[in-house]
């Protein structure tokens, strides 16, 4: 029995799939088995294998006129004038644990 196969072309930001690629290849998967995997489990999930969402929390600072820019700005100021602020170190050691768990 002969199995037939397609070619997929397709275009990526060029450190996207250096950064892809190089986990890949620890991995040991080949691009193209990395590939199929991804459309077979489409296939199975009869849609994309992972939730696609969006956070409303922070927008983005495209999405932003200048006067909602400059107060949240100023929001951020007045925050760290009345020391409503975390240590960057504790907010990372935090992250990092909740990573490990």
């Amino acid at each position: 029995m002969v199995t037939k196969t397609a070619n997929v072309n397709l275009r990526i930001k060029s450190d996207i799939k250096k950064q892809a690629e190089e986990i890949l290849e620890k991995l040991g998967i080949p691009r193209s088995v990395a590939v199929d995997m991804f459309y077979r489990q489409i296939i199975a999930h009869k849609g994309i294998p992972f939730a696609l969402t969006l956070t409303n929390d922070i927008p983005f600072r495209e999405e932003m006129s200048r006067e909602q820019f400059d107060d949240m700005m100023a929001t951020g100021l007045e925050q760290a004038k009345q020391d409503e602020a975390y240590d960057v170190d504790e907010v990372f050691d935090d992250l990092e644990k909740g990573l490990l768990k």
